[in-house]
């Protein structure tokens, strides 16, 4: 048997690491952050449990990943739907529809991201966290933004504000009245984007996570 090359072993190293990912995000899903352990995440993911340390320093840091990678390809997928477009409007209409969609479709995952970066180590600068940050540059950008480096921070609060109002507990905003609000200030019509009530295929609300993780095996004489 030929030993693996440096390629595939890299290869394995990804899809390993996607494996985690997916089940942190499953398992927070269906059990919350407090009752899932790092143990639960490896089993899930068919990995050893030491393999879990060897990419992510903590259940935090894991988790977090988790959601930015679901935040990052949400809104890849709302910005690319069908029909695309390179209009500006349009594109950051669909861009705070992805998150907040994200806030009302999946609320123990986003209030505990919220949380998480509450904590005194705050956000988790990882390569999720990095492409979601390209995007929405580049959406700020897009929408005519002269400084996007300056005015992206600030579309990024927005929205972590508006996520945060929907859904602190006991008194949460509704979405569509934060929509309305997050629209006015970027000057938006109410029918760009997704308008509430509105079905999209393959929305936030499908279950199935699995299209956001590339977690297949190599072809047998590929990973031998």
């Amino acid at each position: 048997m030929s030993p693996r090359s440096p390629s595939v072993n890299e290869e394995l190293r990804r899809r390993s690491r996607e494996r985690l990912l997916q089940a942190a995000l499953e398992l927070v899903s269906e059990r919350g952050y407090a009752a899932t352990t790092l143990g639960d995440i490896a089993d899930r993911a068919g990995s050893a449990r030491g393999l879990v340390s060897y990419y992510f320093p903590g259940k935090r840091q894991l988790v977090q990943s988790a959601v930015h990678r679901l935040m990052h390809r949400t809104l890849e997928e709302g910005l690319e739907r069908e029909p695309r477009t390179t209009d500006g409007r349009e594109r950051m209409a669909r861009a705070i529809d992805a998150v907040l969609g994200l806030a009302r479709d999946r609320p123990v995952l986003m209030r505990q991201h919220m949380a998480g970066i509450l904590q005194d180590e705050g956000f988790v600068q990882c390569p999720e966290q990095q492409r979601l940050a390209r995007l929405l540059r580049e959406t700020v950008a897009g929408h005519g933004s002269p400084d996007a480096a300056t005015d992206y921070p600030m579309l990024r609060a927005l929205l972590m504000g508006a996520v945060y109002a929907a859904l602190v507990p006991g008194a949460p905003m509704p979405v569509p009245t934060l929509r309305a609000e997050l629209f006015e200030r970027y000057r938006l019509d109410w029918e760009m984007g997704v308008p509430p009530d509105t079905v999209v295929p393959g929305g936030t609300d499908t279950a199935d996570l699995s299209r956001f993780f590339a977690t297949g095996r190599l072809p047998d004489d590929q990973s031998k």
